[in-house]
């Protein structure tokens, strides 16, 4: 039996890289002869696994963490039709069942079957479904038919291996984000936080047509990343107000279309720059965005946030003010990501030129052994994304 290893959140800013069960066709009691056995070739590290190593959720010692899987398949289940051993495919990061009515809606971010605690399940995250996470050397996937997204050619996966391990979440929650704030050719869009989400939302809303892409953010690293594939920016330390800032930009002080990717864990601006204000992007997305104009929101936003600073952000209520977005007739969508909306179309992309996504949002390859220290760098807000190479796979 092949050993495995994982990242396990051990508390508050503590990762480890410890040994783990190698996986098995089931959850628990429950079979699982619908799932595959991945072998990993790249497994990144996501702000919402941040989230947990902070502490900001309830999420327990021990879990192992990641969503973001890209991997050959080694084992089958005997219900396996259509997936075969040696495939190598794109995992994404929402499980669902593919039979229940939101699956069969294309709501996949909210399957009824997957969790049953919540609608909606993903791999190593609090509160989704205990399903074991994918920042190892082997994982599970249930469903594998329905879910995984199986490349067309191997040789030519593995020349784009970079670029294609953001199908599993950052680029298809960046491009939702985008899709839902009403994106589209000629649009002038607001995107909240140059993280790795925000730059693939940036990526995406250039595939969309979008004729301004402005980013804001805190951090001027992350800032200087975004300009080099086209973005205008706006660094949220000055102590001039963004609606002036965008005016300098596009002559006015609104724009069509702005997404959130921040999420509750936002600073404030100026003057309060550093001091945490979980609901200044939404109520400034409600100030800046047009009368009539959509807001997408892909940026986490949690039930319980142990963190925080009062009560009622505590349980998740954030003060807004929702009479501005009334008045002003905005639409806002949230929620998880529906990956498989997207993936396919999005891998189509990368593999015919029309997104360098990799490039977008700086992709450095790490070791798992390395992975506590890419954390730790991630945490520190430097302008990567970290993708894990277990197995050597990649270098």
């Amino acid at each position: 039996m092949c050993k495995n290893h994982g990242v396990s959140y051990m508390g508050p800013g503590k990762v480890e890289v410890l040994e783990i069960d190698y996986p098995k066709l089931a959850l628990g009691n429950r079979k699982c002869e619908h799932g595959v056995i991945l072998k990993i070739v790249a497994t990144n590290i996501c702000g919402s696994d941040q989230h947990m190593v902070r502490g900001r959720t309830t999420a327990e010692k021990g879990l192992v963490l990641g969503h973001e899987i890209t991997g050959e398949v080694i084992e089958c289940g005997r219900d396996v039709e259509f997936i075969k051993k040696g495939d190598l495919v794109s995992v994404p990061f929402n499980i669902a069942c593919g039979r229940c009515r939101n699956c069969k809606s294309r709501l996949t971010g909210i399957c009824l079957n997957v969790n049953d605690a919540r609608p909606g399940a993903a791999y190593g995250y609090v509160d989704m479904g205990g399903w074991v996470g994918g920042q190892a050397e082997y994982v599970m996937v249930p469903y594998a038919d329905f879910n995984l997204l199986k490349f067309p050619d191997k040789d030519q996966a593995m020349e784009k291996i970079l670029d294609l391990t953001m199908l599993s979440d950052i680029l298809p929650t960046g491009f939702h984000g985008a899709v839902m704030a009403g994106v589209t050719a000629g649009s002038i869009v607001y995107i909240a936080g140059a993280g790795p989400v925000g730059l693939a939302c940036a990526a995406g809303c250039q595939l969309l047509g979008a004729a301004v892409v402005i980013v804001g953010d805190l951090n001027e690293e992350r800032l200087a990343h975004a300009r080099t594939f086209g973005c205008e920016t706006i660094n949220l330390t000055s102590s001039t107000p963004v609606e002036e800032q965008i005016a300098m930009i596009v002559g006015i002080p609104e724009v069509d279309c702005f997404v959130d990717c921040v999420g509750f864990e936002a600073s404030g601006h100026g003057a309060s720059a550093g001091e945490e204000m979980p609901a200044i992007v939404l109520n400034q997305a409600m100030a800046i965005t047009s009368a009539g104009g959509q807001i997408g929101i892909p940026g986490l936003y949690v039930t319980e946030d142990p963190g925080a600073k009062d009560e009622a952000a505590k349980q998740g209520s954030l003060k807004i003010r929702f009479g501005l977005g009334w008045a002003k007739s905005h639409s806002f969508h949230t929620g998880q990501t529906p990956t498989m909306k997207y993936h396919r179309q999005l891998m189509n992309a990368i593999l015919y030129d029309k997104i360098d996504i990799a490039k977008a949002v700086n992709v450095e390859v790490i070791t798992l052994q390395d992975a506590p220290k890419g954390y730790a760098e991630f945490d520190s807000g430097v302008a990567k994304k970290f993708v894990i190479d277990p197995h050597g796979m990649i270098a």
